[in-house]
């Protein structure tokens, strides 16, 4: 298959019709049928299933349509960049976080860096862990900034800081009178779970078994953001990073230590295979300074948790 071949398969498989694809591809419904129709011949099997004039996807073609992801996001990001050097000879940087870092310590790196570097054009994606480090890994993105452990030998790493999870409830939790909190005082608490299949899900799923305690609870979702804005609006109490805290603490959600401890890595990770440029190198150098400046505000979540 071409490019142009697996453009059509995907804008197909997209608009659900071929009269739709021929609007968005510019070609006649006709066209866009016998192109298909020429494409299954080529490959030896069928793309979609033709039930009462409608079109239903094979398992087939939905393989193909998801192994195809990576290839037109690079495709988009070449003709992006190559926008920006036709276009006043512009820099580019293109930036993936995972969810803790992402909403708030690289929106205020990255302030910093375009009010010195207005000519620079920036893209910015908050992404899980694994779309992060597939992204950086791809060539997508120039830096990955995540939570977590990493993979060194496949990614340049370095740690920006390390701080232990926390708990967090809101002000009126019974839990609020003790200054740590174990697994089995959440025992019978509504409770906020991170999603298993997180890394922070899993760590805290260890805890729990290593304390020989069941982890219930009533809801489960992907990022600590999400889980501290139920706290704040009593849904429970979760167990979340301390950064993710740092970000929603107030008079709504209040933080206490929470042990076993377990101390999380917040990291930049960078292609082994490629050059960091100067831009995101610069860039960098700003990310390093808001690490610094947030270590101040961990240290009062800390605080406020003792």
């Amino acid at each position: 298959m071409n490019l142009k071949q697996i453009e059509l398969l995907r804008t197909v498989i997209t608009c659900k019709t071929t009269v739709k694809a021929g609007r968005e591809l510019g070609m006649s419904q006709p066209a866009v049928s016998n192109a298909i129709k020429h494409l299954e011949s080529q490959l030896g099997f069928p793309l979609f299933e033709r039930v009462n004039n409608r079109l239903f996807t094979t398992e087939q073609a939905r393989q193909l349509f998801a192994e195809s992801e990576a290839l037109f996001e690079s495709y988009r990001v070449f003709t992006e960049r190559l926008e920006d050097l036709k276009l006043q000879n512009r820099e580019s940087l293109r930036v993936f976080s995972s969810p803790p870092l992402g909403h708030l310590l690289i929106p205020q790196a990255m302030r910093r860096f375009l009010e010195r570097h207005s000519d620079v054009h920036a893209f910015y994606e908050i992404a899980t862990f694994s779309q992060v480090t597939h992204s950086v890994e791809l060539g997508l993105a120039d830096l990955g900034f995540v939570v977590g452990r990493v993979d060194e030998t496949q990614f340049h790493a370095e740690t920006l800081f390390a701080e232990p999870m926390v708990c967090v409830m809101p002000p009126d939790s019974p839990l609020a009178k003790k200054s740590v909190i174990r697994p089995a005082d959440l025992v019978g608490q509504p409770m906020i779970s991170l999603d298993r299949g997180t890394g922070m899900g899993q760590i805290l799923r260890r805890v729990f078994q290593q304390e020989g305690v069941p982890l219930e609870f009533v809801a489960e979702t992907r990022y600590c953001n999400t889980a501290c804005i139920f706290v704040q609006n009593r849904v429970g109490v979760a167990v979340v990073d301390a950064l993710s805290a740092a970000s929603t603490m107030g008079d709504t959600l209040i933080v206490r230590a929470f042990e076993p401890r377990e101390v999380l890595e917040a990291s930049v990770i960078y292609s082994k295979k490629r050059l960091l440029n100067n831009t995101a190198q610069a860039f960098l150098r700003e990310v390093r300074r808001s690490a610094n400046d947030m270590a101040e505000r961990l240290a009062s979540v800390h605080g406020r948790a003792a």
